[in-house]
């Protein structure tokens, strides 16, 4: 079969025959996502960087990193949405075009009012183009090959963690050319070229027959309830908490409980907030341990990252490497994951989310008793370990058991929420955390990092308590990814 060009005719996801070019195509795909993995953690180790360069308040560094994670949560079911129905190949594509402009944005901002804007545009490119990756291996692989495509993505995503903190030390202390801490959003520009390119030529065009009417409005009311949410989170502390900013934040939350509830009722056939899914137990319990999660983590690490560079005096270099001891942990856990699960059941989340716990409480003692400049990172260390050991424990098994609960119409939908509800965790965790450490930044950020891995440790109990209202085992047959 000839390889098909942008302008040919999509390929049904009922095809059986396998396009002589999926493995290029896998390829190419993987390394876009990369892109948009590795961003999630690239800019942590250049913050500190970013906030003297572009004199960058508390709020604006907060921003750089929730920019990011809420044009991704706003954009990501109804790109899934238009790619299953315009063609996944165009809507891939012009994800990773749109990435590579706010990228180049990026690299070239002259304040962090424009950097936060391109960082949200940079968010929205990788919501376009991520779920057509996933998509895509379901429709040109069979059952036998899937999973091995699927073990490579989730492979190069476990990696992705590590190699951003630490490429965001590397590339910021390197200084190419003098632009210090804007080579970490230029890198981007190159690998874009080449995946259009080479996308172009080895990607085919697939999509699904869907029908009924895709709820755009809908999309726009989600995206305006999450930022409604966030905003008055991040910013009310330079504002002495007024009184819009509570208003504004439940009228983001009721908003989202109204959305599912319009949508139900006006019979929307792709609705974005099922209403069935949510009342399901199960679902709900595994969509707020997720939240949570990625809440505790991504706050944590923000407020870790400025405590090691700007307290400690470590170079972006030595604290993207100190962090690759977070990422060792869970490379350590990862593999005996899938056997504990068949053996212990949902005992394993509850035990991740104790040793998530345990991990950042010795992270936690270690900030409290280091040395006033640049204490030793082998206090750090075990923590982080432990920490990251807890990580895989907890969060690599937990959608394969929410979702097996979850009706076969509906797991598309589920998952597309639960990856939402990842990035939107990760927004409300650094506003939240963010403005916990920040607040006590004036006592010294000694005081700052151990009022912040107190909500870390009380984040991760939380977690391992919402896990006993998740189903004991993964229903009989269920198959991530298929």
């Amino acid at each position: 079969m000839a390889s098909r060009t942008a302008g040919a005719p999509p390929v049904p996801a009922t095809t059986s025959a396998a396009h002589p070019k999926r493995w290029a195509a896998a390829i190419v795909m993987i390394v876009a996502a990369l892109m948009d993995m590795i961003d999630g953690s690239i800019v942590n180790t250049a913050l500190p960087s970013i906030g003297r360069s572009l004199h960058a308040d508390a709020a604006q560094l907060q921003w750089t990193v929730s920019a990011y994670m809420l044009g991704f949560a706003s954009t990501l079911i109804i790109a899934g949405h238009l790619g299953d129905r315009y063609g996944r190949k165009p809507l891939f594509l012009g994800g990773v075009a749109l990435f590579a402009l706010a990228s180049l944005a990026s690299a070239t901002a002259s304040g962090a009012g424009l950097l936060i804007g391109a960082r949200a545009v940079q968010g929205v490119a990788a919501a376009i183009l991520m779920p057509q990756v996933l998509a895509s291996f379901r429709t040109l692989f069979d059952e036998q090959e899937r999973g091995k495509v699927f073990a490579i993505y989730g492979a190069m995503a476990g990696l992705a963690v590590a190699a951003g903190v630490l490429l965001g030390g590397v590339l910021t202390d390197w200084n190419l050319f003098g632009w210090g801490w804007r080579t970490i959003f230029a890198v981007n520009i190159p690998v874009a070229l080449a995946v259009l390119a080479l996308g172009s030529a080895w990607i085919p065009n697939t999509q699904e027959r869907l029908r009924g009417r895709i709820d755009v409005l809908g999309n726009l009311v989600l995206a305006a309830s999450l930022v409604a949410i966030v905003l008055p989170l991040v910013q009310g502390r330079d504002n002495g908490w007024p009184l819009w900013g509570w208003l504004l934040l439940a009228a983001g939350v009721l908003a989202l409980v109204g959305l599912s509830a319009v949508e139900a009722r006006r019979g929307i056939e792709h609705p974005l907030l099922p209403a069935a899914l949510f009342r399901k137990p199960a679902f709900s319990a595994g969509l707020l341990v997720q939240l949570v999660f990625y809440g505790g983590m991504s706050g944590f690490m923000l407020a870790f990252t400025i405590w090691l560079q700007t307290g400690q005096g470590y170079t972006p270099v030595q604290a993207g490497v100190l962090m690759v001891a977070f990422s060792g942990g869970t490379i350590l856990s990862a593999p005996m994951v899938d056997g504990l699960v068949a053996k212990l059941g949902r005992t394993v989340l509850v035990l991740g989310g104790l040793v998530m716990a345990g991990g950042f409480a010795g992270v936690h003692f270690a900030t409290q008793h280091a040395q006033a400049q640049h204490t030793g990172a082998w206090p750090l260390v075990p923590g982080l370990v432990v920490a990251g050991i807890g990580l895989g424990l907890l969060i690599i098994p937990l959608v394969n058991i929410v979702l097996s609960a979850v009706p076969e119409q509906l797991a598309g939908g589920a998952s597309g929420i639960f990856s939402t509800a990842q990035q939107f965790g990760g927004a409300l965790g650094v506003a939240v955390i963010g403005n916990v450490f920040f607040s006590r930044a004036g006592h010294g950020l000694t005081d700052a990092i151990g009022h912040a891995g107190l909500w870390a440790i009380a984040a991760y109990l939380l977690c391992a308590a919402l896990c006993f209202a998740l189903p004991r085992r993964p229903a009989a047959g269920h198959s991530p990814g298929a």
